[in-house]
């Protein structure tokens, strides 16, 4: 079944993208929650149109992006946590914790765009930070001991 997507779908797609998924996912999950409609050749036409005039103002999306971008890049994040035996943390840091870090430093990003491992020790990890479907950055940030 031929789909598309309006609006981003975890490991799926993205808004406006043309995706085949089985016919029980899209006839009983996407297409009910409102996150899809039939790609029939009407629909795709209509679709290829708004690309088009979209095409302009995308560019200039995509430029912000890559000055964010370039902006966490120069940033270095410090994680302060709580340390019990060893390196070993209370709890664990999570995309929750790196956008309240960025949040202090003045770059807002929302966690769900953030992708980073369940961290449990101290030290340096990175973490992917999606900005825009064309745009994706890597971030080092550093789990230290709290004060």
């Amino acid at each position: 079944m031929e789909l598309i997507l309006k609006q981003d779908v975890e490991n799926l797609g993205f808004k406006d993208d043309v995706v085949t998924v089985k016919n029980g996912y899209g006839r009983n999950f996407l297409i009910p929650q409102g996150q899809a409609i039939l790609a029939t050749v009407s629909a795709k036409k209509v679709l290829a149109e708004n690309l088009k005039q979209r095409a302009y103002k995308e560019k200039k999306i995509v430029e912000d992006a890559n000055k964010v971008a370039e902006a966490l890049k120069a940033l270095e994040i410090k994680i302060p946590a709580k340390v019990g035996a060893g390196d070993k943390l209370f709890g664990s840091v999570n995309n929750i914790d790196l956008a309240e870090a960025l949040e202090k430093e003045g770059q807002s990003i929302d966690k769900k765009f953030i992708t980073v491992t369940t961290v449990k020790r101290l030290g340096k990890y990175n973490a992917v930070i999606r900005l825009h479907r064309a745009v994706s950055v890597d971030l080092e940030f550093e789990v230290v001991v709290q004060a």
